[in-house]
Formats: structure tokens, C-alpha cells, sequence
């Protein structure tokens, strides 16, 4: 019986780690694969020091808005990480995450952001400098479809609060302006890493547009030697939220796991590597070390100019909207 009992209590032990061990699903937007491919492995080692206990992350990548449906359809994802509040309050009318998601971490639930750019080729040969440039006669400008990818929407918002916020400008000229841009873009690919493979590997394309985060990683892996980044006097700041997905780790009993994932976003190391992946923190003293590598530039965000994501979604990128309208004129 002593036999017994002692091997019992042997095969519990040896068997307890893979019992507590968790996998976690993250379903983010197809821009952020670098960033988390530097920072799980970082999670995962701070989180076994403190813990004991291994977890096993996965990725999902894709444009930003069918990622965000997809979860509403049934993918079991513990967290989700956006580019855009909207995405997140898909979830809500699902039941899958609570209204005040946003809440529950610092900055709104925006450990990090960017800001909307342009990529040229060497030289700028068509001296891109501004929005208004995008819209020269025969310039082919490369940007995701705003319906399915988060890069394209933030694009097309930061065209339209450009043309609203100059001199003498209106919601007339910042159509006429957007509708000009869009006339030059060849192809509307699903998501902002599908646009920058048409820009660099399939060279379609005169500028790309993108986040700053996206433009410094295709400088790591390409180099500098054929393009040049070049900051609008006004952009969109991309804001990048994040939240537990409620009703999954409920489900999965992966609640303490996937919130510990998410806070340490917000630790030193966290905040390093956002930087070091070229999103701006919002760590202040983090911000001031890398402050060299992030240029200065007026910013506006969507809800200053458009009232909200939902106000902005409602009239620009919902079936019949402004987006729609503005295509079928090409």
C-alpha cells in the first residue's frame, strides 16, 4: 500500500508540469510579426522566472479587421492585439469582451503607437513630400485595402484629416483629395504586409503608404539602399490597443496567463523592445532613450478628427460609405 501511494504521489509530480503548463493564442494584425516574434520568448522566460510555469504562445497574423472578425466567428483567441479600438469592440457585441475593455490597462489599453509614413524609391524621384503629392497624375501609390486591413484605414483617415485640417479646408476637399489618391493605387491588397511585399519584392508601385513601425522593419530586411521614408507634415497616430479575449480564457482557465502576457507589454523590457521594433512607447524614459530614432511630427487622432472609430467606420467604411463611393469612381 506504501508502494503504492509513493508511486501515486511520484506520477503526480512528474506529470503536474504539462497539467499547468498553458498555450496561449494572440491574434493580431500582419505588421506586428516581428514585434512578437522578439517579444514572446522574452515574456516566456520573465514569466517561468517568476512563475514556474511554462507557456506556450501562438500567432495569428492577417489585416487587422478580418482578424477581429474571425475571432467574432469563433477563433479561440486568449488575447487580441489590434490596431485599432474598433476592432476590439467588435468583440464586445459578440459577448466576447466586455465594454470596458479599455479600461483595464494603462493608456486606454495602448501599450504602444505609430504614425502613418511613406516609403519612395531611392532618390524620390517623384518628389513625394506631402499628401497632396499622392494624388499626382500617374503616381502609383501602394496602400491595403481599408475594408479588411487597419494600415489602409489609418491611410485613408490620415488622407481625408489632412484635406480637412489645411488651410481653408472641408469634408468637400478632403473627399476630392482621398478620391484623387485612390485613383493611383493599382492594387488593394488584404492586409499592410501583403502591401509591402507588392512594393518591395513584386516593385509595383511608386510609394508605399504605411505605419512607421512596418517601413523600419522592411529597412532591417531589405536595407536602405533602394527606398527612402519620408514623414507628411500630418499624420494619423496609430494607436494599437489590446485586451484579454474574456469569454475564451473563461472557457480555457488561461484568465491569469493571458493578463500577465498583456501587463508586460508595459514593463521596461516590453517597452524596449517596442522600441527597438520602431513602435513609439509610451514609457516616458524609454521614449527619451530612443528619441533619435523617432523624428518629431504633428499628429492628430481619429477621434479628435472623426468623433470616434464607430463615428469614422459608420460614414467611411461601411458598406455604401464614403470608401465605397470614392472606389467605384476610379
Amino acid at each position: 500500500m506504501r508502494f503504492r501511494l509513493g508511486f501515486a504521489v511520484l506520477l503526480a509530480a512528474l506529470i503536474a508540469p504539462v497539467w499547468a503548463e498553458t498555450t496561449l493564442l494572440n491574434v493580431s494584425y500582419d505588421v506586428m510579426r516581428d514585434f512578437y516574434k522578439d517579444y514572446n520568448p522574452a515574456f516566456q522566460k520573465a514569466y517561468q522566472a517568476k512563475t514556474g510555469e511554462n507557456v506556450t504562445i501562438q500567432q495569428s497574423h492577417g489585416g487587422s479587421s478580418k482578424q477581429a472578425l474571425a475571432v467574432a466567428n469563433g477563433l479561440a483567441a486568449d488575447v487580441i492585439t489590434m490596431n485599432q479600438a474598433s476592432d476590439i469592440d467588435l468583440l464586445v457585441g459578440k459577448g466576447l469582451v466586455p465594454a470596458t475593455w479599455a479600461s483595464r490597462l494603462p493608456n486606454n489599453a495602448v501599450p504602444f503607437t505609430s504614425v502613418t509614413v511613406f516609403l519612395v524609391r531611392k532618390g524620390n524621384p517623384h518628389k513625394v513630400r506631402d499628401w497632396n503629392d499622392l494624388a499626382k497624375p500617374g503616381l502609383k501609390v501602394i496602400i491595403p485595402n481599408p475594408k479588411t486591413s487597419g494600415n489602409g484605414r489609418y491611410s485613408y483617415l490620415a488622407a481625408w484629416g489632412y484635406g480637412v485640417q489645411q488651410p481653408g479646408g472641408s469634408a468637400a476637399k478632403a473627399q476630392a483629395l482621398t478620391t484623387a489618391i485612390f485613383k493611383n493605387v493599382p492594387v488593394l491588397d488584404g492586409g499592410g504586409r501583403a502591401a509591402t511585399t507588392t512594393f518591395m519584392q513584386r516593385q509595383i508601385g511608386d510609394v508605399l503608404v504605411t505605419f512607421e513601425n512596418e517601413a523600419e522593419m522592411i529597412a532591417r530586411e531589405f536595407g536602405r539602399g533602394g527606398f527612402e521614408i519620408v514623414y507628411p507634415s500630418l499624420s494619423v497616430l496609430a494607436e494599437n490597443p489590446v485586451s484579454v479575449v474574456d469569454k475564451v480564457v473563461a472557457r480555457k482557465g488561461s484568465r491569469k496567463q493571458a493578463e500577465a502576457y498583456l501587463q508586460y507589454l508595459w514593463s521596461a523590457e516590453g517597452q524596449i523592445l517596442a522600441a527597438r521594433n520602431y513602435l513609439r512607447p509610451q514609457n516616458a524614459s524609454v521614449t527619451k532613450q530612443f528619441a533619435q530614432q523617432f523624428p518629431a511630427i504633428k499628429t492628430f487622432t481619429v477621434a479628435s478628427v472623426f468623433g470616434s472609430w464607430a463615428a469614422a467606420n459608420k460614414q467611411h467604411f461601411a458598406d455604401g460609405g464614403s470608401f465605397d463611393q470614392i472606389y467605384r469612381k476610379r
